[in-house]
């Protein structure tokens, strides 16, 4: 190759003289066993994301096999290269704290790296969102690999799925339904293989929306971890990559405000997690484009969930995959869709969809006209506890509470929530709104998934199984319940929810789109003044930690880091 500016003569580490620093880097991947005529070659970085804490990510090691050969049958070189691997469940204090850490680290190091395109290769929760923000801001042409779904597992004749299913029988085991030894059972049989959640959980969320956003080739999102066709679609994506090299398709080229809006209208079509919102907004925002929680809201008015998943529904995603996957879904919302948005093939999504295998009789995506929620299944909510918004995913809550005025239970931190909520004095009634404050973004810090508050013991074993519950925290999207999530501004901040008290009113109008606290404004006043902020820690005081406290925006911004992002130039969804 003739150009200074691909293969191996991209990024070149600064000595002062540009031939020197070539001849040195050659001299040295040699010694990785590459001959010249492989080094003459486009390069395609594969991120390696596997890590032994890791289960959604165990496959990664051969899908990189797969991708390397996709990527050699096409006449590149495939060159992978670790970065950060989040798993839900092993990162403390939440994989949230760490998504941006990891963005970082992708972005610096597709820079850093000589690589003329790359395959990101991801799947647990926080990994697809941070693997697009990096790619966003290096800007590099990529495509996304997801490592797929899990297939499900049994318990006594009955379908399991991590991690709804997980949720629902703890509930059980919490409420004395189901024994020590039973919940032993059930815990060995909800992630029976490599593979991420197998319901519409996060994981899912986020492949089927990396889909309709153009970012993954058509298919990829739905097909389980350990099928052969996700083999198949590595190593397609490794080829796609090398064209991607030399055509130049680059990410701002296909996640365009308009690909973004397609984004959104996947996530309120199939029910999908709360923690899109967030993540999705922050990759908006490496773009320098802005989520309109107002505008996503009208487009939830008229987009209903049409796929029949846990935990809306009752089917698992390798039920998707075998009813056609998101080309189903896309195929349903077509006449919504921005068609003319390019993808990472170089189609447009008009076309991928024209171009996709006719459609067939199932039962997990519905039609138009029988959908499973007749709205999308986030609403968007505001209200003096809220005046930057909230979200409820209203398709997994109890109809009767949808509308509800209660009295305020406060829960002042995670630590509070945990001494308190299950001892037999609390007091507490199945009416109460349940409250937690100081768990959003800079209050846990990281904005765990702590929002799914649990019912307070001595009530689960009366059979409640649902309350209201408000927070600034997240919850993950394999929960359920009428449960209100990423309160803004958040309470450690000094945001109108760290002024709620034991006792108070709290009034929840989905169908208005209100969140209120029912108390007068000069008691609220009174109530500011004398309102402190949580003390801070000593771990605030150095490293990452300190970064993260200094830098993270609230949730409608994405929870990113303010100065990795560029000037908002563009809002969306426009409508």
């Amino acid at each position: 190759m003739t150009d200074p500016k691909r293969g191996m003569r991209r990024a070149l580490t600064s000595y002062g003289d540009e031939a020197f620093s070539l001849f040195l880097r050659k001299a040295f991947i040699k010694a990785m066993g590459y001959s010249d005529d492989a080094l003459a070659r486009p390069v395609i970085g594969i991120t390696n994301t596997f890590s032994g804490f890791n289960a959604c990510h165990r496959n990664v090691p051969e899908l990189i096999e797969a991708v390397k050969r996709g990527v050699m049958l096409a006449g590149g070189l495939p060159i992978e290269f670790p970065t950060i691997s989040l798993h839900e469940s092993f990162a403390h204090p939440t994989s949230m704290y760490l998504r941006n850490l990891m963005a970082i680290d992708v972005e610096e190091m597709i820079r850093a790296q000589p690589m003329d395109a790359v395959v990101l290769i991801g799947g647990c929760d926080k990994t697809v969102p941070a693997l697009l923000m990096g790619a966003a801001s290096a800007n590099t042409p990529a495509i996304v690999l997801v490592t797929g779904p899990m297939i499900t597992g049994s318990h006594r004749g009955e379908r399991l799925g991590a991690c709804t299913d997980c949720r629902r029988f703890w509930a059980k085991y919490r409420a004395g339904d189901v024994g020590e030894r039973e919940i032993a059972d059930i815990n060995a049989s909800l992630a029976p293989s490599a593979g991420t959640c197998m319901v519409m959980g996060t994981a899912s969320t986020m492949a089927c929306m990396t889909e309709a956003l153009g970012m993954m080739l058509p298919g990829g999102a739905a097909i389980p971890a350990v099928h052969a066709d996700r083999l198949r679609t590595a190593e397609a994506s490794g080829a796609r990559a090398v064209a991607l090299a030399q055509e130049g398709l680059t990410p701002d080229r296909i996640m365009t405000p308009r690909a973004l809006e397609n984004a959104l209208r996947m996530l309120l079509a199939i029910g999908g997690s709360t923690n899109a919102i967030v993540h999705i907004a922050a990759v908006a925002g490496r773009l320098g484009v802005a989520v309109d929680l107002d505008a996503f809201d009208r487009l939830g008015r008229e987009t209903p969930v049409l796929v029949d998943l846990k935990p809306t529904g009752q089917h698992y995603m390798e039920d998707l995959f075998k009813a056609g996957g998101v080309t189903a879904i896309l195929r349903e919302l077509k006449p919504m869709l921005n068609l003319d948005c390019i993808t990472v093939t170089g189609a447009t999504l008009g076309e991928t969809i024209d171009a996709a295998p006719a459609s067939f009789a199932q039962e997990v995506v519905r039609p138009l006209g029988n959908p499973v929620f007749g709205e999308g299944g986030i609403a968007v909510l505001r209200g003096n506890i809220a005046p930057n918004g909230a979200i409820i995913k209203q398709a997994a809550a109890s109809a009767r509470l949808l509308q509800h005025a209660g009295r305020a239970v406060v829960f002042r931190s995670l630590e509070d929530l945990a001494e308190r909520i299950d001892r037999d004095d609390l007091d507490v009634t199945p009416d109460d709104i349940l409250v937690l404050q100081n768990a959003g973004p800079k209050g846990a810090p990281g904005m765990p998934e702590s929002g799914y508050l649990p019912i307070p013991r001595r009530l689960a074993r009366q059979g409640v199984k649902d309350m209201v519950r408000i927070s600034d925290a997240r919850m993950s999207g394999t929960a359920f319940g009428t449960i209100v999530l990423h309160i803004s501004p958040e309470a450690a901040i000094g945001g109108p929810l760290a002024l709620v008290q034991d006792g108070d009113r709290i009034a929840l109008d989905t169908s208005r789109r209100r969140i209120d606290l029912m108390v007068d404004e000069t008691e609220l006043a009174a109530r500011r003044r004398a309102w402190q902020p949580p003390q801070p820690s000593a771990e605030d005081a150095r490293g990452y930690r300190k970064l993260f406290m200094e830098s993270v925006e609230q949730a409608e911004h994405g929870c990113d880091f303010g100065f990795l992002k560029p000037a908002i130039t563009t809002r969306t969804p426009t409508r």
